[in-house]
């Protein structure tokens, strides 16, 4: 009996909920930026705050987490050698994941110079920058995922999955119980040709 982590619906499920959500936090406030009162005046509106989403301050997670995301997937329909592939992808996308969230926690001000320049329309200006806890959630979800893909191995001796040579079976079987059978008419030469099997 495959146990409850190793089924493919589950582990398949777990990866892609944890990539959406590290996608979904870049959809969120990562930094928030008090500008330089002299630069106030040449923002929009005048504020003197300004909020970096994830994906503008880390644009790199949005990728990775899409990346993971298609990993995750993939690997259900894929072989042996195919999912060891797929495993070190989502791992490396989960590596990007936290090295560029934890850039972020270690100087924010830095990763929102961008949304500055943008605001201000001068770069490299002076201003504080403060992180919410999403780069944070980031981190830990990207850690996560990193283990839900190490996952895959193991859990892959429990799944069952089909092979050509299954297939060139399955159709030698077919074409045996056809000739057994007596003549085949002309839909049932297509059908074993689709299943490999030369009638001829």
């Amino acid at each position: 009996m495959t146990p409850v982590w190793a089924r493919k619906s589950t582990l398949v499920l777990l990866i892609a909920v944890l990539a959406l959500a590290v996608f979904g936090t870049t959809t969120q406030n990562w930094i928030t930026v008090t500008l330089d009162p002299n630069q106030v005046g040449q923002t929009a509106g005048g504020q003197n705050a300004l909020t970096v989403q994830g994906s503008k301050a880390a644009t790199a997670v949005t990728a990775l987490a899409l990346v993971a995301l298609a990993g995750g997937l993939a690997a259900s329909i894929a072989g042996r050698i195919a999912r060891w592939v797929i495993t070190v992808i989502v791992v490396l996308a989960a590596a990007g994941i936290i090295a560029a969230a934890a850039t972020v926690l270690a100087d924010p001000l830095a990763a929102a110079q961008g949304s500055i320049a943008a605001a201000t329309g001068v770069s490299g200006s002076s201003a504080g920058a403060a992180v919410t806890a999403f780069p944070v959630i980031a981190v830990v979800v990207g850690i996560l995922l990193a283990l839900g893909a190490l996952l895959i191995i193991p859990a892959g001796r429990y799944w069952k999955s089909r092979t050509k040579y299954d297939g060139a079976a399955y159709g030698a079987a077919a074409g045996s119980s056809a000739t057994a059978a007596g003549p085949v008419d002309e839909i049932d030469s297509w059908d074993r040709l689709s299943r490999g099997d030369d009638p001829t």
